[in-house]
């Protein structure tokens, strides 16, 4: 039987990353918090068609405060960005001249962290639970994950300003929908958010040459 660690336990627990999952969760007791933190590969084996993901896409803006399994972090993370042709470093979302300018960060109740796509891993930006500043209404905050997308202007060299603009908005457009579709696959709700506090979320991400783009919170639908 495969082992399911709540998101919260795992990204704070002071485990090495090279033990078994079984290590892991005897373990979870310690309170040092990881700065990096490697992810499981992605599942290949989801078995939801393209078309059945397609129908099941929709918006929905409840959230249960349940923490996502371990595993699901890691494939919403990977279907958000992360690579897939691992030959030429190419990702499951396309981008302007393969600028890759959008930077992925995920806030929740362990902390905030980067996704660092290329070594599918979570780098840790901070330790507190910033989630709740992110939201001036609603009950988003209470999601167990946030995705929060920027636009990284040092990656698009050779971009004029219009175009820095135009392509990294038009960019997260795919990434965004790649998690709407991957949400469908799991029962998960999830919303793009273009009204999101991006004053306090750069207080955390302190973004000196870009652009905060938009908020997509995911989690278990509120019952």
């Amino acid at each position: 039987m495969k082992h399911i660690f709540t998101l919260a336990i795992i990204m704070a627990s002071a485990v090495s990353l090279t033990v078994p999952a079984t290590a892991q969760k005897a373990k979870t007791g310690k309170a040092k918090k990881e700065t990096v933190i490697k992810l499981n590969a992605p599942d290949m084996e989801n078995g939801v068609t393209l078309m059945a993901a397609l129908q099941n896409r929709q918006t929905n803006r409840n959230f249960a405060a349940q923490e996502l399994g371990w595993q699901q972090l890691a494939d919403v993370l990977w279907a958000a960005g992360g690579v897939n042709r691992t030959d030429n470093g190419k990702r499951t979302a396309p981008t302007a001249r393969n600028a890759q300018e959008i930077d992925i960060y995920a806030f929740t109740s362990a902390g905030v962290f980067f996704y660092d796509a290329p070594n599918h891993q979570l780098k840790r930006i901070a330790d507190n639970d910033c989630r709740a500043s992110l939201y001036d209404r609603g009950n988003f905050g209470k999601a167990p994950l946030i995705l929060v997308y920027v636009g990284n202007f040092d990656k698009m060299q050779g971009f004029d300003e219009q175009g820095r603009n135009f392509y990294s908005a038009t960019d997260v457009g795919f990434v965004s929908q790649n998690v709407y579709l991957y949400c469908a696959t799991q029962g998960l709700s999830t919303v793009v958010c273009g009204s999101f506090n991006r004053d306090n979320a750069n207080k955390v991400l302190n973004i000196k040459n870009g652009k905060l783009l938009l908020a997509q919170p995911v989690g278990y639908p509120e019952k």
